[in-house]
């Protein structure tokens, strides 16, 4: 069985999709947000025997499960805050996550550099406890480092006041194509989803919610989807969706979610070349700075800032940028300016609002999950991390069983279910901090390599045959999904990713049979992650 999943491509067409669509039948569940969350829920229904319908009004992943830091954690600053369950629930499902997904998701060595002389005892001593929380699931033991070593592992630390360090292991991975996998392997386990279908309407019968109605975005078509329970996963948008359930029935809802941005800027590798990641984890202000190598390049962040709107392409204060490229510049021996940003990226993360909150405090929110079943039986899903996606579709499930809307079996069925590209055996021969290449494909390289266009190399990293695998076998229909989520390259260098948009545009006209793949739009994009946006 796992072989099968692992080794036989399935094909995504989108007449076939919306055939489908089209047919009368009466799904278990209906699944509204193709991010992490629920990705994850359409998954863990599937494998269990559920059917499963999934509806993006966007490409999955489009929001904030694009523009993670791109870490796998147990969350270092949650242990801080005394959040012992949120972090032990993590540290266990950073190790599932690994295991299933080693092609995208592997573990990754952090050092925290000491410039105080007791820096280094108070965070190491922290640090031995998030290894003890992780007890057979840890992924290495930390170390304390003298000045000498740390400079070792951080060849470019800022050298001056350092005082040592202490090294420890999180892991990291590709959230986007983390998210193509969850999708890929629910829909081997028969399960079916749709990018670019929005849901116009919530269908209710006698008082409780007993489907939906959505909209190929392609077409204009609309379709009737019943389903026996709906959830509501779309991130940071959920409220909209509790809105349009409680219009129905006249209830008022109350905003379960406090919208936080993050801010991420991209340097290249010359600013940090080794495979350790740098953590601060207290600045100035006391945010937590991050500089991460990964596909070939080096991720500085995050911000937490409190945002009022939800805009699909958040664009970044100056405050932020001045803040990330500030703080680097204090512990790397060289200050990164704008210039040397070669793409930034903006998410905004759906923090679930405490009662009484007013959402301007958001760095001082729990990222533990909510999950919440309406009058009419919706049930809502917000808050959380990817680190924990497969939880929090667990926890979904159950609140669908809690409510009656679908008959209870056992969960833990995606616990060892490995995801379609995860290696047979288990290992892989690639870092997450090398450039993406074919080896990112895993298992299904030999797949990729088949296809027309294999020996076509468009960019570093990205052959013709990339893109037609892209449209065949993984939803893209547009220059933005290949670019930004099939391939990494917009997130990774913004003025390169412009420059290929005009021959990947090409690819998909032909393999599409359309003339419109959205590469105006695209290259007007890559105009905000370049930064150069008025």
């Amino acid at each position: 069985m796992t072989v099968e999943l692992n080794t036989l491509p399935l094909k995504t067409g989108r007449a076939q999709l919306l055939a489908r669509l089209a047919e009368p039948k009466t799904y278990d569940l209906a699944v509204i947000g193709g991010g992490a969350t629920g990705l994850g829920v359409a998954l863990d229904a599937a494998a269990r025997g559920f059917s499963v319908v999934l509806l993006e009004s966007h490409d999955f992943a489009k929001g904030t499960s694009s523009r993670a830091t791109k870490l796998v954690h147990g969350g270092v600053r949650y242990l801080a805050q005394g959040n012992i369950a949120l972090v032990r629930e993590a540290l266990h499902e950073r190790a599932t996550l690994l295991h299933n997904a080693p092609h995208i998701a592997q573990p990754l060595a952090f050092v925290m550099p000491s410039y105080k002389l007791l820096d280094t005892p108070f965070y190491g001593i922290g640090l031995k406890a998030y290894d003890a929380l992780a007890g057979k699931a840890g992924l290495g033991n930390t170390q304390f480092l003298s000045t000498r070593q740390t400079r070792a592992l951080l060849p470019t630390v800022q050298p001056q006041g350092l005082k040592g360090g202490v090294k420890y292991w999180d892991g990291q991975f590709d959230d986007a194509r983390l998210a193509l996998a969850l999708a890929r392997t629910a829909a081997r386990h028969g399960a079916l989803l749709l990018n670019y279908c929005p849901v116009t309407k919530l269908i209710h019968d006698n008082g409780r919610v007993a489907g939906l109605v959505c909209e190929d975005g392609d077409s204009g078509c609309s379709y009737q989807v019943r389903a026996r329970c709906v959830v509501n996963a779309t991130g940071p948008w959920v409220d909209a969706l509790r809105e349009m359930d409680g219009a129905e029935s006249g209830r008022a809802t109350r905003p379960i979610v406090a919208p936080s941005q993050g801010v991420h800027v991209v340097v290249d590798r010359d600013f940090m070349p080794g495979d350790h990641a740098l953590l601060v984890p207290k600045t100035a202000d006391g945010r937590v700075l991050f500089a991460v190598p990964w596909l070939g390049k080096v991720i500085l962040g995050t911000t937490d800032t409190p945002r009022h709107d939800l805009a699909r392409e958040p664009a970044p204060f100056q405050a932020e940028l001045d803040f990330i490229l500030s703080e680097a510049g204090h512990y790397l021996n060289r200050r990164p300016t704008m210039a040397d940003v070669r793409s930034m990226w903006v998410g905004l993360r759906p923090l679930a609002r405490p009662q009484g909150d007013d959402g301007e405090n958001t760095k001082g929110i729990s990222r533990e999950h909510t999950v919440l079943t309406s009058a009419s039986g919706m049930v809502t899903v917000t808050g959380g991390k990817w680190t924990t996606y497969r939880a929090m579709a667990e926890d979904v499930l159950q609140a669908c069983f809690t409510a009656g809307a679908l008959p209870t079996r056992a969960g833990g069925v995606t616990v060892n279910l490995p995801l379609v590209g995860a290696p047979p055996d288990g290992t892989t021969q690639h870092n997450m901090h090398m450039p993406q290449g074919l080896h990112s494909y895993g298992s299904e390289a030999a797949v990729v390599n088949a296809l027309p266009g294999a020996d076509r190399w468009l960019t570093d990293g990205l052959s013709e045959a990339m893109v037609r695998f892209a449209v065949s076998h993984e939803y893209a229909c547009t220059v933005e999904d290949v670019l930004a989520r099939r391939s990494r390259l917009l997130f990774l260098d913004a003025r390169q990713a412009a420059a290929v948009a005009p021959q990947v545009a090409a690819i998909l006209q032909q393999a599409l049979q359309q003339d419109e793949v959205g590469l105006p739009a695209f290259l007007a994009l890559t105009q905000q992650y370049m930064g150069q946006n008025d």
